[in-house]
C-alpha cells in the first residue's frame, strides 16, 4: 500500500468516525498529492486535510474558528482530529478555472467579489485576538532583502546590470512594515472557489500571519494565471479599499505597487526554476493542478502586470524596461509553440 492509499484510508476512517457517516467516495480536487482531498456522503461533501506540518493545521483550524463570527467568506471548521482538520466545502468551481470562462466585463465582477471578500475576511479579524496572536510574516532583514533581491533575474534580459539609481535601501525601507493586519498570505486564485449559488470564499489559511496587508491583493494580482491586467487589479482593489484597513487609501496604494512589482518578480523568478526542470506546460494542464504557472503565455501576463506596478512609483520604475523586455521575449517564445 503506497503513502497515497494510506492516506486515503485514514481520511476515510476518521471522517467516518467524527460524523458517523459512512464515505461513499474520495476525490482529489487538487491532485492526489495534495494535503485535502474532498470527501463524499450521501448528502454532502465534506474536506479533509491531512497537512505535513500539523502545527500549520490547527493554525489553520484556529483561524478558521475565530473568524467565524464574524465572517461568510471562509470554509467551516467542522473540527480538528489529531493533525486532521475537517472543514465544508466550497465548491468546485476554483476562481482560477471560472474566471477565464467568463467575458471580460464578468471577470471584472468576480475580481471585485474576491478583493471585497478579502477586505471583509481582514475586516473580520480585526473583531477578533488575531492580530495579537498570530505570527509576523516577512519581518526580518534577510527576508527582505532576498526579496528584492529577485529583481537580478531580470539583468540578462538587457544584458546589462541595474542601474545605480535602483536604490534598495530606500525599498527596503517602504518595505520593513510591522505586522499590525491580518493577512491570509496565498492568495492566488486557485485558493478561492464558488458554490453552486455563486457565492465566492477563500481557503486555505495555513500560512496565515500579519503584515502590512496588501499582501493578499499583491499574491492574487501577481498570480501568472490570473488573466486580469495590472491598471484593472489597481483600480479594483483601490475602488475597494477599506478605510478602516488601518491605512490612509494613498499610503495603502503606494505600498501595494511597491510590493506587487517584487512580487510578480518573485514569481517569475520562481517559474524559471520550474521550467529549468520540468518545462514548459499547457495553460489547463496548470489551472487544473493549481500549479506553477509554466506557460510562457503565463510568465509574459506576469511580465506586464509587473511592469504596470512598478512605473507607478519612483523607487520601482527603473524595472519598468527590463520587465517590458522580458515580456517580449515570453510572447516570442509563446508564438514558437504555436
Amino acid at each position: 500500500m503506497n503513502a497515497t492509499t494510506r492516506r486515503q484510508q485514514r481520511l476515510r476512517s476518521e471522517a467516518e468516525a467524527f460524523f458517523g457517516q459512512k464515505v461513499r467516495e474520495i476525490t482529489a480536487p487538487g491532485g492526489t498529492s495534495r494535503a485535502s482531498l474532498r470527501l463524499h456522503f450521501d448528502d454532502r461533501t465534506v474536506i479533509g486535510s491531512l497537512r505535513p506540518n500539523f502545527r500549520r493545521t490547527h493554525l489553520e483550524a484556529h483561524i478558521l474558528q475565530r473568524l467565524a463570527p464574524f465572517c461568510d467568506d471562509i470554509p467551516v471548521c467542522y473540527g480538528v482530529v489529531g493533525d486532521i482538520m475537517f472543514q465544508s466545502d466550497v465548491g468546485e468551481r476554483r476562481l482560477n478555472r471560472e474566471v477565464v470562462t467568463l467575458r471580460p466585463a464578468d471577470q471584472v465582477a468576480l475580481a471585485e467579489d474576491a478583493v471585497a471578500a478579502i477586505f471583509r475576511i481582514q475586516a473580520a479579524a480585526r473583531q477578533t485576538d488575531l492580530t495579537q496572536t498570530l505570527p509576523h510574516l516577512g519581518n526580518s532583514r534577510s527576508w527582505i532583502e532576498n526579496f528584492i533581491a529577485g529583481v537580478e533575474i531580470l539583468e540578462p534580459v538587457l544584458g546589462k546590470p541595474l542601474s545605480k539609481g535602483f536604490d534598495r535601501v530606500a525599498i527596503a525601507e517602504v518595505l520593513d512594515h510591522s505586522g499590525q493586519q491580518f493577512v491570509k498570505w496565498d492568495c492566488r486564485s486557485g485558493n478561492a472557489a464558488l458554490d453552486q449559488a455563486g457565492r465566492l470564499r477563500w481557503f486555505d489559511f495555513e500560512y496565515a500571519g500579519l503584515r502590512h496587508g496588501a499582501e493578499d491583493f499583491a499574491w492574487l494580482i501577481g498570480d501568472e494565471t490570473w488573466p486580469l491586467d495590472g491598471e484593472t487589479m489597481f483600480d479594483i482593489v483601490e475602488d475597494g479599499f477599506d478605510p478602516d484597513c488601518g491605512h490612509e487609501r494613498y499610503d495603502y496604494m503606494s505600498y501595494l505597487t511597491v510590493y506587487t512589482a517584487l512580487h510578480c518578480i518573485q514569481r517569475l523568478k520562481l517559474i524559471l526554476e520550474e521550467v529549468q526542470s520540468r518545462g514548459w506546460r499547457a495553460k489547463d494542464e496548470i489551472r487544473q493542478k493549481d500549479d506553477v504557472g509554466k506557460d510562457p503565455d503565463f510568465a509574459a501576463h506576469l511580465c506586464g502586470v509587473a511592469a504596470f506596478f512598478a512605473d507607478q512609483h519612483p523607487l520601482t520604475f527603473l524595472l519598468t524596461p527590463y520587465l517590458e523586455a522580458a515580456e517580449a521575449q515570453f510572447r516570442k517564445i509563446a508564438a514558437g509553440r504555436r
